[in-house]
């Protein structure tokens, strides 16, 4: 079984100003004539960390890794205002202008998923292909199955600490009630219900449960962000203009590998299925991986993910990625 990448530096870092207040905080890794990758992160809210480097072989790619709008080390923390998916393709489109990069591979994970599928659609014709980890297409059913009702069923234990921070009355809709308290004036309430938020995701992202994890989602910092912007985005249907799935046909002729987590109670498996029975293209691979949920540092979707990495690396001579 495949284990990541060795631990490895930015060659670059870079602050992006993308308007509306936004400066987006930019990593290059690996080799700059290497092949374009863009590692788009979960969430929405989550940031790169140094383990994201290390899904990509350094010595043939040169890896990407923006920290979205509010989240990580982009500022302003935890920003909700102009933070939408037609915000964050157009800052794609900029980093890629600014980067001097013609056409790319996208990576990403969960609300990573939801993102590169957004912007593969609106640019097709940047795209060189797609690797997709527990795929989230952002549908109210989607939404509902983990912050109203549906996992609630499989950890109704977890269920109750994010149950705490919201009185009886209120708790016919979470989402507007957790709204509430996100982005009110009182920051006490405003990081309880936030680590709260965080913490039932944390909990719930393994198939067993990972101390690690937990913790990171936990934290403040992250929580904060994490809880107010997936709120922002999830209130509003992921301000997507129709469903991801009713784009399909833009994609035709772009290669994708789908990994998903048999286990996976964030983003049921069933729509990783309903993704690939509407992606039309020969070169599109689905694995499921039987003893894994939601994250991307579980070991089989480790294994699956460099596989991936690896295959569409080897189309490629590394000197070609730049400019093809």
């Amino acid at each position: 079984m495949r284990t990541l990448y060795p631990p490895i530096d930015p060659l670059l870092n870079h602050s992006l100003p993308v308007g509306d207040g936004h400066v987006l905080h930019v990593e290059e890794c690996g080799r700059l004539d290497g092949i374009p990758a863009l590692f788009l992160h979960g969430g929405p809210g989550s940031g790169c960390t140094p383990m994201h480097r290390r899904f990509f072989d350094p010595d043939r790619y040169r890896i990407i890794l923006p920290d979205q709008r509010g989240a990580g080390r982009s500022t302003p923390h935890a920003g909700l205002d102009a933070n939408t998916t037609p915000n964050l393709v157009a800052d794609l489109e900029q980093i890629r202008t600014a980067l001097g990069i013609d056409r790319w591979l996208l990576f990403g994970g969960s609300w990573g998923s939801t993102l590169a599928l957004a912007y593969a659609q609106a640019h097709p014709e940047r795209v060189t292909g797609l690797i997709l980890r527990g795929i989230f297409l952002g549908r109210e059913q989607d939404i509902r199955w983990f912050y109203q009702e549906g996992a609630s069923r499989i950890f109704p234990d977890y269920w109750q600490d994010y149950l705490e921070p919201i009185p009886a009355s209120e708790r016919g809709d979470l989402i507007a009630a957790y709204r509430r308290r996100l982005v009110g004036e009182n920051e006490i309430a405003q990081l309880q219900a936030a680590r709260a938020w965080s913490t039932w995701e944390g909990r719930c992202a393994t198939l067993r449960p990972e101390p690690a994890v937990i913790e990171r989602f936990a934290g403040s910092r992250h929580a904060l962000s994490m809880a107010r912007i997936e709120n922002h985005y999830f209130s509003q249907g992921v301000f997507l203009d129709q469903p991801l799935l009713d784009g399909m046909e833009r994609l035709a002729g772009i290669p994708g590998h789908i990994v998903h987590g048999r286990y996976d109670m964030i983003c049921p498996i069933e729509q990783a299925f309903a993704l690939a029975a509407e992606w039309l293209d020969d070169d599109v691979t689905m694995e499921i991986i039987e003893a894994a949920g939601h994250a991307a540092s579980e070991p089989g979707i480790i294994d699956a993910l460099l596989r991936a990495t690896d295959r569409f690396a080897d189309q490629w001579h590394p000197h070609d990625g730049a400019n093809s």
